[in-house]
């Protein structure tokens, strides 16, 4: 599932199984997206984390934000067969991100615009990517982009 949400500056939520985490207390609207995966063993404890990426980072290619496998160091871990990727992009920049015939990704524009093998997709367009070695994702605008990556 991937839910994109809008929280107003001062507000939350409501009550709920996790209160007092997803609440606003900056002086802007905060965009979250909740994105839950299916684990590789059903149970275990429940659990969260945050850490800081900041843009620069990963400007002009894809970083790992969140992953379930050991070789992705310094990626917050979950306890999935996936990988959380973030990435920004300027006007005119291009990726060709591999993903490999057996790989399937979602891809969503947080924000400008962009081209995913020549097809258009603006601000908050998802993608399903399946059956592809290589994606080129070309921004026509700048832009802030996130993946899932199930490979």
């Amino acid at each position: 599932m991937w839910n994109d949400d809008e929280i107003a500056v001062g507000s939350g939520f409501p009550m709920h199984g996790h209160r007092g985490m997803e609440f606003n207390k900056g002086d802007v609207p905060l965009k979250v997206y909740q994105i839950w995966l299916l684990p590789r063993v059903a149970g275990g404890e429940p659990r969260w984390d945050t850490k800081r990426f900041p843009k620069g980072d990963r400007s002009g290619h894809f970083v790992v934000l969140a992953s379930g496998f050991d070789s992705d160091e310094g990626a917050l871990p979950i306890r999935a067969n996936a990988r959380l990727l973030g990435a920004t992009l300027k006007a005119g920049e291009y990726i060709r991100q591999a993903l490999g015939p057996s790989h399937r990704a979602y891809l969503v524009v947080a924000s400008g615009r962009i081209e995913v093998d020549g097809e258009p997709m603006g601000p908050l367009d998802g993608v399903a990517v399946t059956k592809v070695a290589v994606a080129q994702i070309s921004a026509l605008e700048d832009s802030e982009l996130v993946m899932v990556d199930t490979g």
